[in-house]
């Protein structure tokens, strides 16, 4: 089993509240089969509570309930499924183009009873038309210059883009400024999210979408 420290374990409890088990399932799975098939490196096991799967769930809190969030590029399910395990009333569609991740991630929806989420083997920009999200995850994708041409046209003009980025956050929005807004991109703004649960916390950027409204500028 995956050791978690106390702080980690109140901060779990929090936001995950009666589905912790899941969370625990879900991050021996990152720690087993994860690593095995190359998902998630060796050297990241012992910090998958809080680098990964609490770094991730923490976005929750900027998320609408009953929202259909669509994860880009989801990888080994961060932030895709940790939301799926901290939220049960949202609707998620995890899209990923590796044929060996899907497979992976639909061991784990499967194993854990994730009635909320839907795996998707497909790239992002061929998603379009297929998906009509109202908000956009993604974490370690691309930068946001490449990441606004991948998530906003899963909106179908309107909702919200929340991307988990680093500490360059600031400076990619200003670089993909333009682009943002010539996708119908009418705020865009960097938060820091989980303070108070955290360590260190997680770095979101998010972009409100809305193509019928008209921008200065």
């Amino acid at each position: 089993m995956v050791d978690i420290t106390a702080a980690e374990l109140l901060a779990a409890e929090k936001i995950f509240g009666d589905r912790l088990d899941l969370a625990k399932r879900y991050v021996e799975h990152l720690a087993t089969s994860g690593t095995e098939r190359g998902l998630i490196g060796p050297r990241e096991v012992p910090r998958l509570w809080s680098r990964h799967v609490l770094n991730c769930a923490v976005i929750e809190s900027e998320i609408a309930h009953g929202s259909h969030v669509a994860d880009v590029g989801s990888g080994a399910g961060l932030p895709g499924l940790c939301l799926a395990i901290a939220r049960p009333d949202l609707e998620l569609t995890l899209i990923e183009p590796l044929e060996r991740r899907v497979i992976w991630l639909q061991e784990v929806v499967d194993d854990l009873g994730l009635g909320n989420v839907t795996v998707m083997r497909t790239r992002a920009e061929l998603a379009v038309g297929l998906v009509d999200a109202d908000v956009v995850t993604a974490r370690a994708v691309s930068a946001m210059s490449n990441l606004a041409g991948l998530t906003i046209p899963l909106l179908a003009g309107k909702g919200e883009v929340v991307a988990i980025k680093g500490r360059s956050a600031g400076e990619e929005i200003e670089k993909a400024a333009k682009v943002i807004r010539k996708l119908g991109g009418v705020q865009t703004s960097v938060l820091s999210v989980g303070g108070d649960l955290l360590d260190e916390p997680t770095t979101v950027v998010r972009i409100v979408v809305n193509k019928s409204q008209k921008i200065a500028g």
